[in-house]
C-alpha cells in the first residue's frame, strides 16, 4: 500500500527531539491536523516506514499513539484511517475545550512572576514562529509551532492531568480547519492572538488573560464551519 504522493512529500521532516517513535508521532500528528492525511485514506506502517526511512516498529507504536489520542482508528488487516469526526463530536470537543482553556489560562497568570516571565520567555520565538507560518501558508508548520506554544502554557499550570487533556481535545477538534483558513487568508489572525495571550499572562492578568482564550477558542471553530 503506497502512501498518497500529497503526504509523503512531507513526511520525511522529521523533528530532532525524543525517541524515533515520538518524532514519528510527532510528524504523523501534524500531517493529520494539518490535512494533509484524510479522513477514510488507510495507511500501512511498513508503507509509511519506507516513507521515513525507519523501521516499522516505531511507526506501528507512532500509530497506536494517534489510536489512543482518537486521532486515527485501526482498520483490520490493512493499516490504519485518520478518524472521521461529525459536526456534532467537534461542537462537544469545542465545548469542553471552552471549559478548561480559558481556566488553564489564568491558572498560568496566576503562577508566581519569575516563572510566568520565563514562560513567556521561552514562547515569544514560538509565537512568532506561529505567525511566520500562518503568513506563508505553511499549516503543517503552523501545527507544529502552535501545539509546542500551548503545550508550554499548559505546562506552567502546573497540572500535567489538564495539559494531557486539553492537548488531546486542541488535536482532535483540527482535523479539517487548519486548510480552510489558510485558503481564506484568515489563519494570521488567530496566529496574533498568541501574543496578547503571552502579555496578559506576563502581567499576571489572570481575568483577561481566561477572557482572551475564551475567544481564541470560540471564535475558530465558527470560521470553520463556515
Amino acid at each position: 500500500m503506497s502512501v498518497p504522493d500529497g503526504v509523503a512529500a512531507m513526511l520525511p521532516v522529521l523533528p530532532v527531539r525524543g525517541t524515533m517513535r515520538d518524532q514519528v508521532a510527532d510528524s504523523l500528528r501534524a500531517a493529520v491536523v494539518a490535512g494533509q492525511m484524510a479522513p477514510g485514506e488507510v495507511y500501512s506502517a511498513p508503507a509509511l516506514a519506507e516513507r521515513f526511512g525507519v523501521s516499522a516498529t516505531p511507526v506501528r507504536e507512532a500509530l497506536l499513539d494517534l489510536v489512543r489520542d482518537g486521532l486515527m482508528e485501526p482498520v483490520r488487516n490493512k493499516g490504519f484511517r485518520v478518524t472521521a469526526l461529525s459536526s456534532a463530536e467537534l461542537d462537544a470537543t469545542g465545548d469542553v475545550r471552552a471549559l478548561l482553556e480559558p481556566e488553564a489560562a489564568a491558572r498560568a497568570a496566576r503562577r508566581p512572576e519569575a516563572e510566568r516571565r520565563a514562560a513567556v520567555e521561552r514562547l515569544r520565538p514560538v509565537a512568532r514562529r506561529i505567525v511566520e507560518a500562518a503568513r506563508s501558508g505553511d499549516v503543517v508548520g503552523h501545527v507544529r509551532a502552535d501545539r509546542e506554544f500551548h503545550a508550554g502554557l499548559l505546562e506552567l499550570t502546573g497540572n500535567p492531568v489538564l495539559a494531557e487533556t486539553v492537548m488531546r481535545l486542541r488535536d482532535r477538534s483540527r482535523l479539517y480547519g487548519l486548510p480552510r483558513l489558510a485558503e481564506r487568508g484568515t489563519l494570521s489572525d488567530t496566529a496574533r492572538e498568541h501574543d496578547t495571550i503571552l502579555d496578559l499572562v506576563a502581567a499576571g492578568d489572570a481575568e483577561a488573560a481566561a477572557a482572551a482564550m475564551r475567544h481564541h477558542v470560540g471564535h475558530v471553530r465558527g470560521e470553520w464551519s463556515g
